[in-house]
């Protein structure tokens, strides 16, 4: 009997256990343990219609009462139902009746080691799939978010990493910076990518490939975003490589760019180390397409854009010295501005910068800065290019004075008249 007393022992160590390291609620537990015994009751007793299951998870006991009729004595047909009177009357209950419901104290650890071997695997089956579930809904909320995990195992195709709560964090080879060599012991930084919970066997999956990565890192890195007047309009990033990263500030009194940078980079410093090295170029958004594409591009200057936003297609007209800026090394700063844009971009040569054009920048003396700005903002840099196109289009999309736009046309006109 000792022995048996000391498995029911370990039984309610183990329940403790589980309320404090597995992170499954009172609530939970309490119906999670009550079920198990019922389920061990009904296969000991046929069913459990007639038991009471208290549970007390903070001390890891349970008390449990079975109801039965009060019969006659010699009447009993089913003694997991009914007790006789005299049964029950030296029960604790002596002024017991036929026909009244007497409640007798059930002592679970008296059903035998097979008993408590039942109800413990029970529990732990159940106390499982809590915990799968758990895992799953915590991470599945939490996909987007910045974790931190310690490299636990490390295989050719993915790198198992533990946080602190000892949760598995899945490294694929793909999620990976390719120049991110792991060792035992390293701290990881990622974010939680998807989960996974193929036959309710979640699977957390990381990545610091993605663009949510470099969203959480300035998160971290620039206060002002983290506190919402900054706003990261677009991402774009070839991990490892580049990345172009647009955004607008809430208060005209903060310089997005800057204080994404930090004083002498000090901020996005940090942020390259973490991503290995990985150019970022920021860029201030603005919901001027023509614009946004030409800082997109930067640092190739362009002369002019022609955007269909129905097909999201753009053409894009740089000098010829310019063509090799506009696309990139590989290809990437005009993949990066595509991505960031939305647009496909197509880049040719300005062919139509004849020897006799001029810059509109070449009559700042007569045309004041800010109008020359707000044109070229739109595409157009060239004086004989800004002719060609109907004066009720540089009013709508340069957003500016109908006079204002008369006497640009005025001034450039009087110039190749004189010539």
């Amino acid at each position: 009997m000792a022995k048996k007393k000391e498995e029911t022992v370990n039984m309610q160590e183990q329940f403790s256990f589980f309320n404090s390291e597995k992170n499954i609620d009172k609530t939970t537990l309490i119906s999670v343990m009550e079920e198990s015994f019922r389920s061990v009751l009904a296969k000991m007793f046929g069913n459990d219609d007639n038991f009471d299951v208290i549970v007390n998870p903070d001390k890891g006991d349970c008390e449990i009462y079975q109801n039965l009729e009060v019969v006659p004595d010699g009447e009993v047909e089913n003694p997991n139902k009914q007790i006789a009177l005299s049964e029950a009357q030296a029960d604790d209950d002596p002024d017991c009746e036929v026909g009244e419901e007497h409640t007798r104290k059930i002592n679970f650890e008296k059903f035998g080691r097979r008993a408590i071997l039942n109800l413990r695997q029970t529990l732990a089956s159940k106390i499982l799939d809590l915990q799968k579930d758990a895992i799953y809904n915590k991470f599945k909320d939490l996909e987007g978010e910045l974790v931190t995990g310690e490299v636990y195992q490390l295989w050719k195709r993915e790198v198992l990493l533990m946080d602190d709560e000892k949760n598995e964090l899945m490294l694929p080879k793909d999620q990976q910076i390719p120049s991110d060599i792991y060792r035992k012991g390293d701290t990881v930084r990622a974010v939680i990518h998807r989960v996974d919970n193929t036959n309710n066997n979640p699977k957390v999956i990381v990545s610091r490939t993605s663009e949510a990565f470099l969203r959480r890192l300035f998160e971290l890195e620039v206060p002002e975003i983290h506190d919402g007047l900054i706003v990261i309009r677009a991402v774009a990033r070839i991990p490892g490589v580049r990345a172009k990263i647009a955004v607008e500030s809430y208060d005209d009194r903060i310089d997005p760019v800057g204080a994404c940078v930090g004083v002498k980079g000090g901020r996005i410093h940090g942020i390259v180390r973490e991503l290995r090295n990985e150019n970022i170029d920021v860029i201030p958004y603005t919901t001027n397409e023509s614009l946004l594409m030409q800082r997109a591009l930067s640092p190739a200057k362009i002369t002019s854009i022609r955007l269909d936003p129905e097909t999201k297609h753009a053409e894009v007209f740089v000098r010829p010295e310019e063509i090799s800026l506009a696309i990139g090394a590989k290809g990437l700063n005009i993949k990066l501005a595509s991505q960031l844009t939305g647009y496909e971009i197509d880049v040719f040569r300005d062919t139509d910068n004849d020897v006799d054009d001029i810059y509109l920048d070449e009559f700042k003396d007569e045309i004041d800065a800010w109008v020359i700005d707000a044109i070229k903002n739109v595409g157009f840099s060239r004086a004989k290019q800004l002719l060609a196109v109907p004066r009720e289009e540089i009013i709508e999309k340069a957003d500016l004075e109908e006079d204002t736009v008369d006497f640009v046309y005025q001034v450039i006109r009087s110039e190749f008249e004189d010539e």
